[in-house]
């Protein structure tokens, strides 16, 4: 394994926990938007659970893409 393997297969970790982790405070937020929140608090969190999701998603196809599409020539 080269050096930039390396450091691309650490970078790789370091999305996949940084999407783990908004992925985990998402649905604790929506969780709590949903049950215990009321009024504007809850829309705010249920929104912004929703938000933290999505983008947990787009880090995490961003991740797995760079691995699948990566060179093999190299």
């Amino acid at each position: 394994m080269s050096a930039d393997d390396t450091q691309r297969s650490a970078r790789r970790r370091n999305r996949l926990l940084l999407a783990g982790l908004l992925a985990v405070v998402g649905l604790i937020l929506l969780l709590l938007g949903l049950t215990v929140a009321t009024g504007t608090v809850a829309g705010v969190e249920v929104v912004l659970a929703l938000l933290l999701l999505v983008t947990s998603y787009a880090i995490q196809r961003v991740a797995r893409r760079e691995t699948v599409y990566r060179d093999e020539r190299r």
